[in-house]
Order: C-alpha cells, then structure tokens, then sequence
C-alpha cells in the first residue's frame, strides 16, 4: 500500500498542491505531500488555482511551496508528476526512484495517459482546464489506491 505520496509540478503553487489536497481528501489516512522540481519557495498557491480548489472544500490557506529534495524523494512511497520530463527530471535527483514515478494523468485519455499542462501565468480557462485534468486524474489514481 502506498502510504506516503508525493505530488510534483515545476513551480508547487499551482498543480501539485490542488492534486494533493484532492488527494488527501478522500485518502485522510495516507500522508500525501508536495514539493516542485524549480518550485517558488515559500509562495502560497497562485490566486485561481487557490479560488478554483477552495470553491470544492479544498484546504489550501496554509500551503506554502518548497523545493523537491532527495530526502522527500525517498521518504514517498509514490510519486506522481504532471509529465513525463518531469518523471526523468526526478530520475535524475534519484535514479532508484523512477520505478515509484508515475504520471498523475497515467489513467485519463481511456488508458492512454496525459500530461497535465502548467496553467502559471495564463488564462482563468486554462486554469479551469487543468483543475479539471486534476479532478479526473486524482480521482482515476484514488480508484487504483
């Protein structure tokens, strides 16, 4: 059982904190983290993506974002990033852990998996879009765990 997850993007105050917190969610009982590979330590998670979870109960006040470690790598049972470059990038830091490394979007396209595209810094649809890619992603991954 995967008991400690850990949700990866680039920056940590768009994606991988609202995947997160949906993740945790509905798994209370499994400790789920976050962290980003260029993150912008210390910021909170950007205004829509914040506005976008929080309308759906989601706890996203106190997030502060933080850079992806070797520690955190290999403390997670599973890792789950929004692309595939960003699964080498952890390779990368830690080559024993690509076998723990999956897309987030492994389960959406009917099996097929997608990339989950960085909505920083571009319209309130593209956010809309991607915290729709995050709601079925997340929920296709609590059905396998």
């Amino acid at each position: 059982m995967f008991q400690r997850i850990l949700v990866v993007c680039i920056g940590n105050i768009c994606r991988s904190p609202v995947a997160a917190a949906m993740l945790a969610k509905a798994l209370p009982e499994r400790t789920i983290e976050s962290a980003g590979l260029g993150a912008l330590a210390g910021q909170g998670v950007e205004p829509t993506a914040r506005a976008l979870g929080e309308a759906e109960g989601l706890p996203l006040s106190d997030h502060r974002a933080r850079q992806l470690s070797t520690d955190m790598i290999n403390a997670a049972d599973l890792i789950l990033v929004m692309s595939e470059g960003q699964r080498r990038a952890v390779g990368e830091l830690a080559p024993e852990a690509l076998g723990k490394t999956l897309r987030l979007g492994r389960w959406l396209d009917e099996g097929r998996g997608l990339d989950i595209p960085d909505p920083y810094r571009k319209s309130s649809d593209a956010f809309e879009h991607v915290h729709g890619l995050l709601k079925d992603a997340t929920g296709a991954w609590i059905g396998k765990l």
